[in-house]
């Protein structure tokens, strides 16, 4: 029994999102890069925000560091309560730096309310870090079965094994999903009751985060198509 790899017809599900997903990359670079060219008018960096925010909650004791990452590097590290914050965000007063860092404290503001689902990310890194390579590699296991030794009830199981292992990066984005919507309304609501920005200013935070927000949305449909593609091959191959 062969396997299927290549579904002509599942490839026109996988290009759409792969188009979808290079136009979300690109619109978020657009939107940060116009507006970080637009200082606000109280003109406070992207880290005096972030700790604007961060101080206004009681959360004094949650620490500012530039990231040594490249360009849009900015995340939360809820591990040692830190805000990493890239320095075209961290040391600029423009619209994309406050919107990106006041994100980024709205992923702390999660941390110490006990958000559900952040908590739920959080436990699932390391099953998703192992699943990520684990899971193909027990899929491929079960098809050599099969191919080479003519196991087909031991490989076909194994595979299957190996795609309820790799689900779990799809369910990991699921799970991201609200996180990140979370966040970003956090941010516009306190920037906006902090008077970091003003309600027109407000409208290029929008644009910002809501392009950042796509980019979660085709990275959950793209993780789910590579589950599905694995299904199909499966169920494709059992048929034959």
């Amino acid at each position: 029994m062969g396997y299927i790899w290549y579904d002509p017809i599942f490839l026109l599900f996988i290009v759409p999102v792969l188009i979808l997903g290079i136009i979300a990359q690109a619109a978020v670079k657009g939107q940060f890069n116009k507006y970080s060219k637009v200082r606000t008018m109280r003109g406070l960096t992207g880290a005096q925000a972030a700790r604007q925010i961060l101080d206004s909650n009681d959360l004094h004791g949650v620490a500012i560091e530039e990231a040594k990452g490249g360009r849009l590097s900015d995340h939360y590290d809820p591990r040692s309560r830190t805000l990493r914050l890239s320095p075209q965000v961290a040391r600029v007063s423009s619209i994309s730096a406050v919107g990106v860092a006041a994100h980024e404290a709205g992923h702390a503001l999660q941390h110490a309310d006990g958000y559900a689902p952040l908590q739920l990310r959080s436990a699932m890194v390391p099953a998703v870090q192992f699943g990520s390579w684990l899971g193909p590699l027990i899929i491929m296991g079960g098809i050599l079965l099969e191919a080479v030794m003519g196991a087909f009830q031991l490989g076909n199981a194994l595979a299957w094994i190996g795609v309820a292992i790799f689900s779990l990066v799809a369910v990991f984005s699921f799970v991201t999903l609200p996180v990140e919507l979370n966040a970003s309304a956090r941010a516009k609501k306190l920037l906006y009751q902090y008077n970091i920005v003003d309600k027109r200013e407000l409208a290029g935070v929008n644009k910002v985060l809501n392009a950042a927000a796509w980019t979660y949305v085709v990275a959950a449909i793209a993780a789910l198509l590579q589950v599905l593609r694995w299904v199909f091959i499966l169920i494709g191959s059992r048929r034959r």
